[in-house]
C-alpha cells in the first residue's frame, strides 16, 4: 500500500512549538510507515520522517515571512498530485484547497477533516463530497451536508508524555492558543476566584485580547505567561499541574492538549462544548462545566478524580497506535 500523506505547510511536520495540524500528520505518518506502509510525506523541506520526504519549500510559511502562503501551498499541492498515479491513495491533511484537484486524477483521496474555519469553506466540501472520502476527527464536528467514511480520533505519542501520580506543582494550567475561542479571560477568573496559582502557556493569536483580559491580571506567583512550550518543557508543565482548564466557547473539533494533559494524569475541567463530551468521562479524567460558576466548584474538588485513570483513559482511546490502525481500516475499505 503506497500512501501520499499531504500535510500542511505552515510548520514543520513534525512542528516545533505549535502546529496542531502537522503533529497529527507527523504521529499517523511515523505510525504507518511502522506499520510496513509506504509513506511519501509531502511537507516542508525541514521536517522528520522515517518516510519518504518530498518538499518544495524549505520552511514553513509561519516560520519564514519571506514565503508567500499562496504561492507555495499552489507549488505543494500540486506537487503531489502531479504524482498522484504512483500512489493507492492520497490522504490530504490540508484542509479544503486539496480538494479541488482531485477530480483531476484517478487515485483515491481521503480528506482529514480538521475542523471547518468557517461555513464559507463548506461549498468546497460539498462540490467533492461523491468523489472524495472524509475522515471527522469527532463525531461532534459533522457537518450534515456531508458524508463520512469513519470518525478517527487523534492519538499521541504516550511515550513522550509521563504519567505523574503525586504533581510538585500546586498551579492551575491553561494550554493552548491565546484567544476568546479558547477561554483563556475565563481560565483568569477561574484562577482569580479560587485565589490560586495559574500558569499560561501558549502562542498569542489575538494581542488585543491579551493586553485588555490576561496581561492586567499578570503577576510573578499567582498569573503568569510563559510563552508558547516546546516538547522539551510540555511533559514537566502538564504533569506538575492540579488541572488543565480549557473553558472553551467555541465547539472545538478535537483538543490535543486535553489528552495531552490526561496522559500525564492530569484531569481536565472544559466546557460542555462541540467533543469534549467525547474526550472527558466526568468523575474519570475530568468534568464537564455548563459555566463559570460550575467549572470553579469542580476545580476544588478536582482531587477526587484519580489520576491513574485519566492515563488509562487515554491508553485505550487516543494513542497514535489506536489512530494509525483506524485509518489502516479506512485505506482498506477504499481500496477494496
Amino acid at each position: 500500500m503506497k500512501i501520499a500523506m499531504l500535510s500542511p505547510i505552515a510548520w514543520r511536520t513534525p512542528p516545533v512549538h505549535y502546529g496542531p495540524w502537522e503533529l497529527v500528520t507527523s504521529l499517523l505518518t511515523e505510525e504507518l510507515v511502522k506499520n510496513g506502509v509506504d509513506v511519501t510525506l509531502f511537507a516542508t523541506g525541514d521536517s522528520i520522517t522515517q518516510g519518504k520526504l518530498t518538499a518544495v519549500t524549505p520552511r514553513g510559511y509561519e516560520e519564514d515571512r519571506s514565503i508567500d502562503p499562496k504561492v507555495w501551498e499552489c507549488l505543494h499541492i500540486s506537487e503531489c498530485f502531479e504524482r498522484a498515479d504512483e500512489f493507492d491513495i492520497i490522504h490530504n491533511q490540508f484542509d479544503f484547497l486539496p480538494l479541488t484537484y482531485s477530480g483531476l486524477v484517478d487515485t483515491p483521496v481521503v480528506t482529514t477533516i480538521h475542523g471547518f474555519s468557517s461555513p464559507r469553506i463548506l461549498p468546497v466540501y460539498k462540490k467533492y463530497n461523491e468523489r472524495t472520502r472524509y475522515v471527522s476527527i469527532s463525531d461532534a464536528d459533522r457537518s450534515p451536508v456531508l458524508d463520512y467514511i469513519a470518525t478517527v480520533h487523534h492519538g499521541i505519542d504516550t511515550g513522550s508524555f509521563t504519567f505523574n501520580p503525586e504533581p510538585k506543582g500546586d498551579y492551575l494550567l491553561y494550554y493552548g492558543r491565546i484567544h476568546q475561542d479558547k477561554g483563556t479571560k475565563e481560565a483568569v477568573e477561574i484562577a482569580r476566584a479560587l485565589d490560586a496559582r495559574l500558569i499560561l502557556a501558549g502562542i498569542i493569536q489575538d494581542q488585543g485580547y491579551f493586553d485588555q483580559h490576561v496581561k492586567p491580571y499578570l503577576k510573578e506567583g499567582k498569573i503568569e505567561y510563559i510563552g508558547s512550550v516546546g516538547a522539551d518543557r510540555r511533559d514537566e508543565l502538564l504533569g506538575n499541574a492540579r488541572v488543565l482548564l480549557h473553558p472553551i466557547h467555541f465547539s472545538e473539533p478535537f483538543g490535543l492538549s486535553v489528552v495531552e494533559a490526561m496522559a500525564c494524569g492530569t484531569p481536565v475541567i472544559a466546557f460542555n462544548k462541540g467533543s469534549m463530551p467525547e474526550l472527558i468521562v466526568p468523575g474519570v479524567n475530568g468534568n464537564l462545566a455548563e459555566n463559570l460558576e460550575e467549572a470553579i466548584e469542580q476545580v476544588r474538588n478536582v482531587e477526587s478524580i484519580p489520576r491513574r485513570s485519566c492515563r488509562e483513559h487515554v491508553e485505550k482511546y487516543f494513542t497514535k497506535e489506536v489512530m494509525a490502525r483506524r485509518y489502516i481500516e479506512v485505506y482498506k475499505t477504499m481500496l477494496g
